[in-house]
């Protein structure tokens, strides 16, 4: 590997030692010239190319970001909890919600914002379709409970406190 480097070395030497200046000057700027066009090829053309590209499609990027936010925006306002308009926990709203799932109380107290209930012999998925009515239309949720099982399939008695939350 020397040996080949020291050749091409003194023959690049005797070679250049065998001009006179102004061949000198001359072979000089010609590699300065060719290494100019390299460089211009290798390294400012392409970043020219890619900025004229940018400035080409910069407008419509800018567009589609205006249009994705207009749907984000649009997504986070269907997203949005809509405004529930409570029932407010009554004795007609409760019986109502109850004969609504075909249930009968068989003892209802309302004090306030809170309701004790008593269902015999009822359906346990009409019972749980009740709560779930009552949850989401009138945000009353259940405190405590006392379920015990019947002899029959899906017959239960049921003892409830019911509480209402304060906001609407």
């Amino acid at each position: 590997m020397k040996d080949w480097s020291i050749k091409v070395q003194q023959s690049g030497t005797s070679f250049w030692s065998a001009r006179d200046v102004r061949e000198r000057k001359i072979l000089l700027l010609a590699v300065l010239f060719i290494a100019a066009v390299l460089i211009y090829l290798a390294l400012v053309a392409p970043a020219l190319k890619g900025r004229a590209q940018l400035r080409a499609t910069l407008p419509q990027l800018h567009e589609q970001v205006a249009q994705m936010q207009a749907l984000s925006n649009d997504a986070s306002r269907l997203s949005a909890p809509a405004p529930v308009n409570r029932m407010e926990m009554s004795n007609d709203m409760l019986a109502s919600a109850l004969s609504a799932h075909g249930l009968k109380a068989a003892s209802l107290n309302i004090s306030g914002a809170t309701a004790q209930l008593q269902l015999k012999s009822v359906s346990f998925g009409q019972t749980l379709a009740f709560l779930e009515q009552i949850q989401q239309t009138a945000q009353i949720s259940v405190d405590a409970a006392k379920i015990s099982a019947l002899n029959k399939t899906d017959m239960i008695d049921a003892s409830f406190t019911l509480h209402q939350s304060e906001q609407p």
